[in-house]
C-alpha cells in the first residue's frame, strides 16, 4: 500500500522519462496527420506547437489554465483507428501531462469537448512510452471532453468523502489531517501506535463502491510506518478486535499520481478490522 510515483496512465498520458539513445524508428509525419484528418472529415486547427485540435464544443465554463487540474472523459486512439485506452472520468493536472494533451486541453472551456491530434513530438517523441505500448514516433488522438476544471481539488475531495458519509447514514469523525473514520467496534485488546507491526483485514473501495483491493478474512500482517498515511494514522484509532471504515482523501492516500489501478487525486474508503498488534 506504499505509494510510488508511477501511474497505469502513463500508457498513455504523462510525460516519458525514456533515452533517446539507441532507439531506431521512423516517427509519423505532419503528411500522415493531414492524412488522417482528410479521411475523417475533420475541420481542425494547428497551433504554432504543432498541435492539429477539432472544436465539436467550446464549453462555458472555466478555461483551465496549464496548472490547473480537470476531470477529463476521454479516448485514445493511433492513426490507424486502434483504440488504445479511454475512460469516463478522470482527475489530471495538466502541469504533468504529454505537452500536446496539456496545451490542448486548454483550448477548451468546462463542458468543451472536441478531437486533439497530437504529433509524436509533443507526445513521447522518439522514445515511446516507459511500457512500450505506445511506439517511437507515433501520433497521438485523443477524444475529450472537460468535464470539470478546478482550482483546488482538495475541497473536491472533502465535498466527495461528505456525500459518500451522507450517502452511506455513517457517523464519521474527522481529524486535524483531514482523514474521517468510523468505529463500528473500537476492540478491547492491545491498541497500535504508528510504528506498530500490525494484521488487518480489509477491503478497498472507491466512492462508487468499486472494489480495488481486498484481503482475505485472516489479514495480512505489515507495519503501519511502511503504508499509506492515511492508514498510518487511522488504524491506532482502534484496538485489537477493533472494526471500522476508513475514509482517506488523496492527500493521505495515493496522491496526484495514483497506484496501479487507483487514479490519481482519488479518495478511497476502507473498511477494516484490526486482528491482531504483532509488536
Amino acid at each position: 500500500m506504499k505509494s510510488y510515483l508511477t501511474l497505469f496512465l502513463s500508457v498513455i498520458l504523462f510525460t516519458s522519462c525514456i533515452s533517446d539513445d539507441e532507439v531506431t524508428c521512423t516517427p509519423q509525419t505532419d503528411e500522415d496527420i493531414i492524412e488522417y484528418i482528410e479521411s475523417n472529415d475533420l475541420v481542425t486547427t494547428k497551433t504554432a506547437s504543432g498541435l492539429y485540435y477539432s472544436v465539436n464544443n467550446e464549453g462555458t465554463g472555466e478555461t483551465p489554465t496549464e496548472n490547473s487540474i480537470v476531470d477529463l472523459k476521454y479516448k485514445t486512439y493511433f492513426l490507424d483507428g486502434t483504440n488504445t485506452s479511454e475512460t469516463e472520468s478522470i482527475a489530471l493536472n495538466l502541469s504533468t501531462l504529454i505537452p500536446g494533451l496539456s496545451e490542448g486541453i486548454q483550448l477548451f472551456k468546462e463542458g468543451g469537448s472536441g478531437t486533439l491530434i497530437i504529433p509524436s513530438e509533443l507526445a513521447f517523441g522518439e522514445s515511446g512510452n516507459a511500457t512500450g505500448s505506445i511506439p517511437c514516433g507515433t501520433v497521438l488522438v485523443f477524444e475529450i471532453e472537460v468535464l470539470a476544471v478546478y482550482d483546488n481539488y482538495e475541497e473536491q475531495n472533502e465535498a466527495a468523502i461528505l456525500q459518500y458519509i451522507e450517502d452511506n447514514n455513517l457517523t464519521a469523525t474527522k481529524t486535524e489531517s483531514g482523514l474521517y473514520y468510523v468505529v463500528n467496534n473500537e476492540g478491547t485488546g492491545t491498541q497500535p501506535t504508528s510504528s506498530s507491526n500490525v494484521t488487518v483485514a480489509y477491503k478497498g473501495t472507491f466512492l462508487n463502491g468499486t472494489i480495488f483491493d481486498e484481503s482475505s478474512v485472516s489479514g495480512v500482517a505489515f507495519n503501519l510506518n511502511g503504508v499509506i498515511e492515511g492508514w498510518t494514522e487511522g488504524i491506532p484509532y482502534f484496538k485489537e478486535g477493533g472494526e471500522g471504515i476508513l475514509l482517506v482523501p488523496y492527500t493521505l492516500g495515493y496522491g496526484e499520481n495514483g497506484y496501479n489501478t487507483i487514479p490519481g487525486y482519488t479518495p478511497l474508503a476502507f473498511d477494516i478490522k484490526l486482528i491482531s498488534v504483532n509488536n
